[in-house]
């Protein structure tokens, strides 16, 4: 999963904001420093707290690059987790719901999930794509 900056020039500096993600911004001395802050702000703009009930927008894949838009990856694991509570959301289920809709036990291997450490195994990978066919291990991973 990959969002778009537009990087700007400012005296010795510079600065970039996310086209995609409204407030998401960040400056630096140096373009190298840049790029790092620009991941660095993404991810954390991405990874919202598990209450919040509001959704960042996707990527827009129609934006291209250029000299002055540069692509920015998300850390794939806070996009998979991204991703995973995007479709539950947009599916109108709670994480209750999700995890019976999975067949896990429990909730709490569902919410494992929607965190960012989490590490899913092909069985987990295989049940959520039965569960939400939309769902793109490869838009996630930025593939």
């Amino acid at each position: 999963m990959k969002y778009h900056f537009k990087v700007h020039k400012e005296g010795s500096g510079f600065w970039a904001e996310c086209i995609e993600l409204s407030g998401c911004f960040t400056q630096a001395d140096s373009k190298e420093e840049l790029l790092e802050n620009m991941k660095e702000a993404l991810n954390l703009y991405i990874e919202e707290p598990e209450t919040s009930k509001k959704l960042a927008p996707l990527p827009d894949e129609s934006i291209i690059c250029s000299k002055s838009v540069v692509e920015v990856p998300v850390d794939p694991a806070i996009a998979f987790a991204f991703m995973i509570r995007y479709n539950r959301i947009k599916k109108g289920l709670t994480q209750q719901q999700a995890a019976d809709k999975l067949g896990f036990e429990n909730i709490y291997s569902y919410q494992r999930l929607e965190n960012k450490k989490c590490n899913p195994t092909l069985k987990v990978i295989y049940q959520i794509k039965r569960a939400f066919p939309e769902f793109s291990i490869d838009f996630a991973l930025g593939c």
